[in-house]
């Protein structure tokens, strides 16, 4: 009779601390490039309702204006990426999937003509409001407890989803956060019905 070998996974915070790690690295070399071309990465962010406007719904979150706003979302992008994957990690995609789809669609529509977007506060937004929700509705006590962390460390920046600041994006942290309600609402509804998925 032969042994039958145990696959051993990973525990989902190191897979959940690999991905956001390589995400945030990918981010750094794209500026590279972006300096290294005369800026130009920086045209393929979101331009609202422009035919060339719509590929920055798939590459504006990962795109910068400079080194200052890269700086600006790091440690934001590999605190909260983190903990939207550490209790699973395919939820914790598909939530990513939707807030970036939802945030680049929704400044797409609704943001002024001529104007160009680019940042990864869509996701920091989309996180935040994911993360404060998601613990309440799965009424998971560790989610909830990270839901309220994160609710008394971030709460001042969701005034960035209000306008007022000349050059951000108020926009994208609008729909960024709607991007994060809605992940919210859908991923908890289908743990509920008791979809066949591991998280």
């Amino acid at each position: 009779m032969t042994g039958m070998q145990t696959a051993t996974r990973e525990p989902d915070w190191k897979s959940a601390a690999l991905l956001t790690g390589g995400f945030v690295a990918l981010l750094w070399v794209l500026e590279v490039v972006d300096l290294a071309t005369g800026n130009a990465l920086d045209g393929y962010g979101v331009q609202p309702r422009s035919e060339e406007g719509l590929l920055g719904i798939v590459f504006a979150p990962v795109l910068h204006f400079g080194f200052d706003h890269l700086v600006s979302n790091t440690v934001p992008v590999l605190v909260l990426g983190f903990l939207t994957l550490a209790t699973g990690i395919a939820r914790g995609l598909l939530a990513t999937a939707i807030i970036w789809f939802v945030g680049g669609v929704g400044v797409w529509l609704f943001a002024p003509s001529l104007s160009n977007h680019a940042g990864a506060s869509v996701l920091v937004f989309g996180w935040i409001v994911y993360l404060v929700v998601r613990g309440f509705l799965n009424r998971h006590t560790t989610e909830i407890l990270i839901g309220v962390a994160v609710f008394l460390l971030y709460s001042t920046v969701l005034l960035g989803v209000l306008p007022g600041q000349p050059g951000v994006s108020w926009q994208g942290h609008l729909f960024g956060a709607i991007g994060g309600f809605l992940a919210a609402r859908l991923l908890t509804r289908g743990a509920r019905r008791g979809a066949e998925v591991t998280y």
